[in-house]
């Protein structure tokens, strides 16, 4: 492959500023050296705008995932793909429903020619892979993909995020996907307990996160721009990443939850209308500092009872990262947190543990925080089980609207 070159133009034009330029600078000489600095780009996609533009998003993306992009293998014959298909139905449904994910103003062939991709695509993924099973939402991460790099490309992406990242997701059941949501009180509790109890006190469960966890956000977000910055954000992180950003949206509405009737259908609505005006960056870096303060490890007795690790894409994630002979995102997230609490040190001193999202009532932040700059990926995913915690409250919700 050849030296990857700064795009010329389409990324800021005369107003695009130095800290921009050397960020894309930096990008373009992790791509150019050898090999590949994937730690680099890990740390550019979580950092501050991500990977900033689509075409770089194109030659970085694979990069995370381990993806070869010499030898992408061609897509099967559109007829043979679809004749006896068991999911072609429900997947044709959905990609019909999803008119909205696609650019306003699109001529509609254009659409029309993209929806036909967006189904050979997922087909191709489900028949290639038999183990995994569609769900109502795959096609809302699908078409992020699609759009952002093409149909080939994607298909590759999407297969491989499919068998690591999205795993739990895709079994027979949703054990897995029910036993990711149960992460999200306990991290919630560590940060603000009088949030937790009051969410407890009216038992909303956590549906109302179902959709933004199983497509990464893309079906509840309406400006693609945000959706596909946090697509760089997950891509470079643990693939329990979505239920910390989905932590932190419930934090960052605190006072929205307790000025709430504390009963389990006001609750649930207000929580289930995400803003579309959330301050991104800021939460980003938050799900990330809370990531190292309380790793799965730390939250697995609380989130789980029963043991079955193995089954999780968590599980997988360390073969999935060791497979790629770079550094860990995890590693690139905590280096992140260290220089963070230096600065904060050099700037206010002992004051500094005050600015930091902590349990107000234990001391726990110390020990969380000292022991989520040592842990090990590894520990932290073999710690991923299987919850026996309630499931959702037993009526019917409209989880895609």
């Amino acid at each position: 492959m050849g030296r990857q070159s700064p795009p010329r133009n389409g990324v800021g034009g005369h107003d695009f500023d130095a800290k921009k330029k050397r960020k894309v600078a930096e990008i373009y000489q992790a791509l150019n050296s050898d090999p590949i600095n994937v730690a680099t780009l890990r740390r550019m996609a979580i950092s501050e705008g991500g990977l900033l533009t689509d075409e770089i998003r194109r030659k970085v993306w694979p990069k995370l995932l381990s993806v070869n992009t010499d030898d992408l293998p061609p897509l099967p014959a559109r007829k043979e793909l679809r004749e006896d298909n068991k999911d072609y139905q429900q997947v044709l449904l959905d990609v019909r429903r999803s008119l909205r994910r696609f650019p306003p103003g699109m001529p509609d062939d254009q659409r029309e020619g993209l929806q036909e991709e967006l189904i050979d695509i997922i087909l191709h993924v489900l028949q290639r892979n038999p183990q995994l099973h569609y769900y109502q939402g795959y096609h809302d991460i699908v078409v992020t993909f699609l759009l952002v790099v093409g149909d080939r490309l994607a298909t590759a992406l999407v297969e491989k995020l499919s068998t690591h990242h999205l795993r739990d997701f895709m079994d027979s059941t949703m054990d897995n996907t029910k036993h990711i949501l149960n992460y999200l009180m306990p991290i919630i509790d560590q940060v603000n307990p009088e949030v937790h109890d009051f969410m407890q006190s009216a038992e909303v469960g956590t549906i109302f996160a179902l959709s933004w966890l199983i497509t990464w956000f893309g079906h509840v977000l309406s400006d693609f721009r945000h959706v596909v910055r946090l697509y760089d954000f997950f891509l470079a992180c643990h693939p329990l990443m979505p239920i910390y950003f989905a932590a932190v949206i419930v934090l960052h509405r605190e006072q929205e939850v307790l000025d709430c009737e504390c009963d389990m259908a006001s609750v649930h609505h207000l929580l289930s209308q995400i803003p579309q005006d959330l301050p991104y960056e800021s939460l980003i870096s938050k799900a990330g500092d809370l990531f190292v303060q309380f790793p799965p490890s730390e939250l697995a007795k609380e989130a789980a009872q029963a043991a079955q690790a193995e089954r999780t894409a968590a599980s997988t994630f360390k073969d999935f990262e060791l497979a790629s002979v770079q550094q860990r995102p995890d590693t690139v997230l905590r280096q992140r947190f260290r220089e963070r609490l230096r600065g904060e040190e050099r700037l206010r001193g002992e004051e500094r543990t005050k600015s930091i999202l902590t349990k107000p009532r234990t001391n726990r932040f110390v020990k969380l925080a000292v022991m989520g700059l040592t842990v090990a990926l590894g520990a932290a995913a073999l710690a991923m089980v299987k919850s026996a915690l309630e499931w959702a409250p037993k009526f019917q919700l409209q989880i895609f609207p």
